[in-house]
């Protein structure tokens, strides 16, 4: 099947994917009465008094943002805010659809962080939490560190923190089925914000043998190219300072985790690495190494971010669940106790994990409300 046709075709009978629907009857004079106008300069003065009413009085403060600049969309790379905005009103239709999260979708036309930063801060007030989404690397990190510091309601990047939390909760499920540990080896390829945001909830949780390469080989102290997160990452990566490419840092891994380009690693590399290595091979539409062509080489786990193997690494198991949590808790911040929870959370809910099952299905019943609660036990 043809998805992008089908896709295509889908947008065009409905012009897009999201409406709005009042919540409240508006049937007759009265109900108009109550509200709009005159009754509404009640709630109006109630938060010009009470500004913490706002909570209790409006839709706008459980709603969240869904923010783009358009220049990291999927693997499309910079294709502008709008032809982003297929990607945010589809991330809207999953909050409502696996979290009961009400979200809208937001283009700013800017490549300015200054102004990125300055549009979100001044439209903050018409919502509860703000999901920046397919901003590119290195800039997404300072919007993100901006925000949390200058606005009090969760901020969250769902690229870096979605995509490490996911991937987390698979490991802690991998590791079991293999008998690892946090000792292992871990070769994380790709250091753009997936890679490195991944290699920061893995050290929290304690992986503590880890080595990130990028599009140039091994991120190491050798390498005068590193930007600020990149040096940042060797404050807890590569110990050993070792050099070369991301081939070599596979001899004698345990863990794979690709965040990069599809079709890098052949069979061979996976033979080089320690055994019953776990993949996970996220790269999309194509992954780093395909499923069969992995275990060929003695994968004994493989992931993918896609939906026809098995193992997805889908982040749509983790947002709408994330907000859910941080609404109900008035949490003012998405902090790195809560993301821990959260992958705690998910990988619990495979009771049995096995080769073929680490991480849930996106259709499996109660996951938004699991991370929900274990997000709320964080913030308490």
């Amino acid at each position: 099947m043809d998805y992008k046709q089908q896709s295509i075709a889908l947008h065009k009978q409905y012009k897009g994917k999201l409406n709005i629907c009042s919540k409240v009857p508006i049937d007759n004079k009265f109900d108009l009465s109550v509200a709009y106008s005159p009754g509404v300069a009640g709630p109006c003065l109630e938060i010009q008094a009470h500004p913490e009413q706002a909570k209790e009085l409006l839709s706008a403060k459980s709603t969240v943002a869904v923010i783009t600049d358009g220049t990291a969309v999927l693997g499309l790379g910079d294709i502008g805010p709008e032809a982003g905005l297929p990607v945010m009103e589809g991330k809207c239709a999953l909050f409502k659809r696996f979290g009961n999260v009400d979200a809208f979708p937001i283009a700013i036309n800017s490549k300015d962080t200054e102004e990125i930063i300055q549009t979100i801060k001044l439209i903050a007030p018409s919502f509860g939490g703000i999901n920046l989404e397919d901003i590119a690397a290195p800039r997404c990190f300072e919007i993100e560190e901006r925000l949390k510091k200058e606005l009090d309601i969760p901020i969250f990047h769902d690229d870096q923190h979605g995509t490490a939390i996911v991937t987390l909760a698979g490991l802690i499920n991998a590791i079991k089925v293999t008998e690892k540990s946090t000792d292992a080896k871990v070769v994380i390829n790709g250091a753009g914000a997936a890679g490195i945001a991944i290699a920061k909830l893995l050290h929290l949780y304690g992986f503590d043998n880890m080595i990130l390469c990028d599009s140039k080989g091994i991120i190491s102290k050798h390498r005068e190219d590193l930007n600020e997160a990149k040096k940042e990452a060797l404050t807890f990566s590569n110990e050993y300072h070792m050099q070369g490419s991301v081939h070599d840092a596979l001899k004698g891994a345990d863990i794979f985790v690709g965040v990069s380009k599809g079709n890098l690693l052949k069979v061979e590399d996976i033979q080089s690495m320690n055994r019953n290595p776990i993949i996970m091979a996220m790269a999309n539409p194509d992954p780093e190494i395909t499923p069969d062509e992995a275990k060929k080489g003695g994968a004994a786990i493989v992931a993918t971010g896609r939906s026809d193997y098995p193992n997805q690494i889908n982040n749509v198991l983790v947002f709408p669940g994330i907000f859910k949590g941080a609404f109900e808790s008035n949490a003012k911040e998405i902090s790195d106790e809560m993301k821990l929870a959260a992958a705690k959370g998910l990988a619990s809910l495979v009771q049995n994990p096995s080769a073929d099952k680490i991480i849930p299905d996106p259709f499996d019943a109660g996951i938004a409300e699991a991370i929900a609660k274990a997000v709320k036990d964080a913030v308490k």
